[in-house]
């Protein structure tokens, strides 16, 4: 930890992500995106990143939940006819993502919008339910983590290029200190997966979850005493 302008800046791993002080959101891990059968699937997307990315989200999970880290779910949802999308949102959902069906991307309700049975909720987690991009655009999840007095938000899940990096962006302009995991995190192209993570370390931490674990692990046994 370093000092500027009188305030106390974290440099070290542990300190970012000290369970004392941290959230681990886990974003829109659902059907539509990640599932055989989903509709970037059958929209020909390569799946083929997307079980590594999820075993390591569950992990993820576990060791927060042990270490006391609030683990919040982002549920990406549209309404039905058009309730919740300008033409502008409908663009990019159909258009710029190669979808040519109906544009029902994770429809509030259906099984697409739903988890994936690998990653899942419990009674402590909260979820938080989105309308665009970005997981504080239009919801409530500056307030919850400012009630659970967070300061760094570790993110997970999916899209690499667009729901996690849009969402670790705003996590920092909202005056939080994001952090990435990078084997957390898929899409449906390495190479833009790759070019999104290029991007987000000129601008915050990115780390492996191999980095995280240990610290949570080491955090515990000392809550269960």
């Amino acid at each position: 930890m370093i000092t500027i302008d009188n305030q106390q800046v974290f440099t070290e791993t542990s300190e970012l992500v000290d369970p004392a002080h941290t959230a681990l959101v886990v974003i829109d891990p659902q059907n539509d995106f990640c599932a055989e059968g989903g509709i970037f699937a059958r929209a020909g997307k390569d799946m083929s990143a997307f079980p590594a990315a999820i075993q390591a989200c569950a992990r993820l999970m576990d060791r927060a939940r042990a270490a006391g880290v609030q683990v919040f779910f982002i549920q990406n949802q549209k309404l039905a006819h058009g309730h919740s999308t300008s033409p502008a949102w409908l663009r990019f959902l159909t258009v710029r993502n190669g979808i040519t069906e109906e544009p029902e991307v994770c429809l509030a309700g259906s099984w697409g919008a739903d988890f994936v049975p690998e990653l899942q909720p419990a009674g402590s987690d909260i979820v938080v339910q989105k309308w665009r991009s970005s997981a504080f655009v239009g919801t409530n999840l500056d307030m919850l983590l400012r009630v659970h007095r967070i300061r760094t938000v570790v993110c997970c899940g999916f899209i690499t290029q667009g729901c996690v990096e849009s969402t670790a962006r705003d996590a920092g302009f909202y005056d939080y200190y994001p952090v990435v995991v990078e084997d957390a995190v898929a899409n449906h192209d390495p190479e833009l997966h790759a070019a999104s993570l290029l991007v987000q370390r000129s601008r915050y931490d990115v780390l492996p979850s191999a980095e995280i674990l240990p610290i949570w692990e080491a955090a515990a046994p000392q809550l269960a005493r």
